[in-house]
């Protein structure tokens, strides 16, 4: 036991509010966009990551790979958003095996018509809550932590998009 290095106070206190923080936020922005517009955080995630991609389309892995849900997972959220008419799914030019996803125009007008609520909310639980210069090292920590966390493919996935053009 003498080997464990266990967290000084500081870092204690640090990981408590990490965990209170990655246990509640999604179930709040969840409930806020379930009751404002009808979608779950995943819905809304999944239709922002289209919106913002080059021509509206992703893969089914890299969308998988972004929000971190197994590919099996991102079927059934895809086909629940393609039921609603937002999503189309059609196979890869590229690669015949694979399948993509895109935003259809019903589909940018619900996330265009979410988004407002979602920022204002996502502003008032984060943002109101810190200082200007709270931001540039909370980001800088988030990032290094975010980077231990997410598997190659999803910060490959992610780097590609920041890379493309704007749709």
């Amino acid at each position: 036991m003498d080997d464990v290095p266990w967290l000084d106070q500081r870092e204690r206190d640090c990981w408590v509010a990490l965990v209170n923080i990655a246990m509640r936020l999604e179930s709040t922005l969840d409930t806020q966009l379930s009751k404002d517009s009808g979608l779950r955080m995943v819905d809304y995630y999944v239709l922002a990551m289209l919106s913002e991609s080059r021509d509206l389309t992703l893969t089914m892995g890299e969308l998988a790979a972004r929000s971190n849900s197994s590919p099996s997972r991102m079927s059934h959220v895809v086909k629940r958003l393609e039921a609603r008419g937002w999503v189309r799914r059609s196979p890869s030019e590229v690669d015949g095996r694979g399948t993509l996803a895109s935003l259809t125009d019903s589909g940018l007008e619900t996330i265009k018509a979410a988004a407002p609520d979602h920022v204002r909310h996502v502003r008032r639980l984060v943002f109101d809550a810190l200082a200007p210069e709270d931001l540039e090292p909370l980001t800088a920590g988030l990032s290094k932590i975010a980077e231990r966390v997410t598997p190659p493919l999803a910060r490959r996935s992610v780097a590609d998009s920041q890379a493309a053009e704007p749709a």
